[in-house]
């Protein structure tokens, strides 16, 4: 199948498309996510080994776009876990929500019914039991244990996997409210949870099987002491411009970490991170790889240079900020930067 050369929307309806989209470019994404690509930082492997000697969970802070969550796929790749389990938080998560859910309502419109099982406590334990939608840390849990072993706490179309050790990612654990953190700290040492639909059931890792827990935070200041007490802590900085090279050389393969069209592009990145422009929200490395995607879209080689030249401004403004006052400083200050010095 032929694909359309950029533009591919051109806002001319006298050019509307006669293909269905099909002819449309496949996402670039997977290859700015592989997670053999990923670039680990001495420091950060002195990290990773002690969470796993302690069986702390690992939190990892640091600017959106710094590679914290990347780091959880490129653990669980080298480590041969399988695809991480992710909970994603929010601004409404109870400590629950991190080993399951409870249809409460499903429930009892089943007993309105008359669907819900009546009888022994054990028919009533099977009836809550295909309410329950286990999250990332309880299916991990679950996981950790022979098929069958908490069999009163399997939904009927729960799939087991066979016991095997699981990494789990909490992600941006910050968003969460306060008290999360603190109701959580004893099941994520004991690598436990209870279950109070199911008679109180409790259900443990083995710990031969017991989850890699890594867990993400835009700051760690929002977090309690008890809790960070409980995790081996990384600080995941910026990267340096010759980090920023080698990343854009492994996740870009084109590159190499001298490529003039990199190098001018962290020029431009370099002066957007001057505290003298003001930019609110400052694009990181995902960012950076995006714009980057864009042009070579758009015809540019890694051997051309963005000096003298304008029509990467309008791509640069739309892959770099997420802010509307952002986006109206940047289109004044790019025109002008100096790529010089």
């Amino acid at each position: 199948m032929d694909h359309v050369s950029y533009p591919y929307f051109t806002g001319n309806p006298e050019k509307k498309r006669t293909d269905l989209g099909v002819g449309l470019p496949v996402s670039r994404r997977g290859a700015l996510t592989a997670p053999e690509k990923y670039r680990v930082r001495p420091e950060l492997v002195d990290a990773v080994n002690v969470a796993l000697t302690l069986g702390q969970p690992l939190l990892v802070t640091g600017e959106p776009g710094t590679g914290k969550t990347q780091l959880a796929y490129y653990l669980a790749y080298e480590l041969n876990l399988g695809a991480p389990l992710k909970f994603e938080t929010k601004s409404t998560t109870v400590a629950r929500d991190l080993f399951y859910q409870y249809d409460t309502v499903g429930r009892f419109q089943a007993a309105q019914m008359g669907g819900a099982t009546q009888g022994a406590a054990l028919g009533q334990r099977r009836g809550a039991v295909d309410y329950i939608e286990y999250q990332a840390l309880g299916k991990a849990i679950l996981f950790a244990n022979a098929p069958g072993h908490y069999q009163a706490a399997t939904p009927g179309d729960f799939q087991h996997p066979g016991q095997r050790r699981s990494l789990v990612l909490i992600d941006e654990i910050d968003k969460a409210p306060r008290d999360v953190p603190n109701d959580i700290l004893n099941e994520i040492e004991g690598m436990y949870f209870k279950v109070p639909e199911l008679g109180n059931l409790e259900l443990q890792a083995e710990p031969a099987y017991a989850p890699v827990v890594v867990i993400t935070s835009n700051s760690e200041k929002s977090l309690p002491a008890p809790f960070l007490r409980r995790c081996t802590y990384f600080h995941m900085p910026a990267p340096s411009e010759q980090e920023l090279r080698e990343i854009v050389s492994l996740r870009l393969e084109a590159f190499d970490s001298t490529s003039p069209l990199l190098t001018d592009a962290l020029k431009v990145m370099e002066q957007i991170q001057l505290p003298r422009n003001g930019f609110e929200r400052k694009p990181g490395t995902s960012e950076l790889l995006n714009w980057l995607l864009v042009l070579m879209d758009r015809g540019y080689r890694v051997d051309d240079h963005l000096r003298r030249k304008t029509d990467w401004i309008d791509p640069c403004v739309t892959a770099l900020f997420k802010l509307q006052n952002d986006q109206s400083k940047a289109r004044k200050l790019l025109p002008q930067l100096s790529f010089d010095g």
